[in-house]
């Protein structure tokens, strides 16, 4: 039987989709994620495989199959997205393996084709689109060290940074203190020190509850970090519709990710903010796993882009 694999993961989830070759989905299955990182792609790779596996058996097919295509959070990097390839290439998952980025699978799945715009706030934040004239173009998706405004891991780090500004009274008192030790289980300020220097991206990015707690208790820091976040993700999609321009009509925006997609904890304020700027927001969904699947079966009809 002749299948192709297609894996959406992130700094939270892994998930890989098994369809035919008529893009008729198989099975699927979940597994943590992990954000690709050049020191470590076995990290990645392994996590890409957990996925991949549960799906098969689930599916009861065997590996490997056709092609493989997997759009992974941090794999913008060339020489990241080649040290994971040559990692999952050797894992026997399938014939054929590429790796790309989460929001090339997601903006796939949401734009096959024609102009477009994405902003993916989860664990990351990055902007994609695609203007009238076909030109792709990307806004953010810098990395943790040099943006990733507006994510759920910029939204954590601030948190931890009220804390200690809190801590040595430059700010006035902030109920995050107390809200980010409990959550953390560290008896002192100073503990989150040595925790923030080996806490990985998703463990940041998962005090976003406790932000968002001590937000609706009327904490002011809480208040000031989501105000701020949603501001640098209105400014992702200002620099893009600017990038991508000039537009005869105002083009579709979707957002996806767990703090902007449905239910997400800054999609109604966000969505306030667009009201402003000339864009029609879609309200559907997109399964970015579904995503790569079809880029997995583009590759395997020998038309990979």
């Amino acid at each position: 039987m002749t299948f192709a694999i297609g894996v959406d993961g992130g700094g939270t989830h892994a998930r890989a989709v098994i369809v035919d070759e008529r893009g008729r989905e198989i099975a699927r299955a979940e597994a943590p994620g992990v954000v690709v990182s050049l020191r470590a792609p076995e990290a990645a790779a392994a996590a890409v495989a957990k996925a991949v596996r549960g799906a098969a058996d689930a599916g009861r097919v065997r590996l490997p199959g056709a092609t493989l295509w997997a759009g992974l959070a941090g794999a913008g990097h060339e020489a990241s997205r080649l040290g994971v390839e040559r990692a999952l290439a050797n894992a026997g998952l399938a014939g054929r393996v590429r790796v790309g980025t989460d929001v090339e699978a997601a903006f796939h799945a949401a734009f096959p084709e024609g102009p477009g715009l994405m902003l993916i706030a989860g664990t990351g934040s990055i902007a994609w689109g695609r203007a009238p004239a076909g030109d792709l173009c990307r806004v953010g998706g810098w990395g943790q060290q040099l943006g990733d405004e507006g994510s759920g891991y910029a939204i954590g780090l601030a948190a931890v940074r009220a804390v200690a500004r809190a801590e040595d009274e430059r700010t006035g008192p902030t109920s995050l203190r107390a809200a980010v030790l409990t959550a953390l289980q560290l008896p002192s300020s100073g503990d989150l020190i040595p925790w923030i220097a080996a806490a990985t991206k998703g463990e940041v990015a998962a005090l976003v509850p406790v932000v968002l707690q001590c937000a609706k208790l009327g904490d002011t820091a809480a208040h000031s970090i989501f105000r701020e976040a949603v501001s640098d993700l209105e400014a992702h999609i200002a620099a893009l519709l600017h990038r991508t321009g000039p537009w005869a009509s105002p083009p579709e925006l979707l957002l996806s990710g767990g703090l902007v997609g449905r239910g997400g904890t800054l999609r109604e304020a966000l969505v306030e903010r667009l009201a402003t700027h000339p864009v029609v927001l879609r309200l559907d969904e997109v399964d970015a796993a579904v995503g790569a699947a079809m880029l997995a079966l583009t590759a395997l009809r020998g038309t990979a882009p």
